[in-house]
């Protein structure tokens, strides 16, 4: 039989796996898309790099709520426990990764855009924002989650 702390382990993983999935896949669109664009207008490369950095952040809030988890990995974890830390983590994980990815793809059209000299930076930027709006929930919900858990 499976002990609790395996599920908690389990959902740790998965927060900081997909997460930092989500962030690698998001900024090689960005890059890659960077990469066509500075041969178009090089000048640009400092919103090009601005761009390309926002699908990151998902990674952080996976890394945050390794931090948030961790203190709940000990022997006598209950099962409670370590469902909540799975959801969380899961929940956490899921929308970092897709966010990520197609906050990739905004950012990766506006590079474009920039570099065939459309002024779309501020734009893009807003746009950006808003696909970032879910894993903070996310992380937010992932934080709420740990204070319900008893200590």
């Amino acid at each position: 039989m499976m002990e609790p702390i395996v599920l908690a382990y389990l959902g740790i993983a998965l927060v900081v796996g997909l997460s930092g999935i989500g962030s690698a896949y998001g900024v090689t669109i960005c890059g890659n898309a960077a990469v066509g664009a500075l041969k178009k207008n090089p000048t640009a490369s400092g919103q090009y790099l601005g761009l390309s950095a926002l699908p990151s952040t998902q990674g952080l809030y996976g890394f945050v709520g390794y931090f948030m988890l961790s203190s709940y990995l000990v022997p006598a974890i209950t099962w409670y426990v370590a469902a909540a830390c799975f959801g969380a983590g899961l929940g956490l994980g899921l929308v970092a990764l897709f966010s990520a990815i197609r906050q990739g793809q905004v950012c990766a059209n506006g590079i474009v855009a920039i570099g065939g000299g459309h002024n779309v930076f501020g734009t893009t930027m807003i746009l950006a924002v808003y696909a970032e709006l879910y894993p903070i929930l996310a992380l937010l919900i992932l934080i709420l989650i740990t204070g319900l858990i008893p200590a």
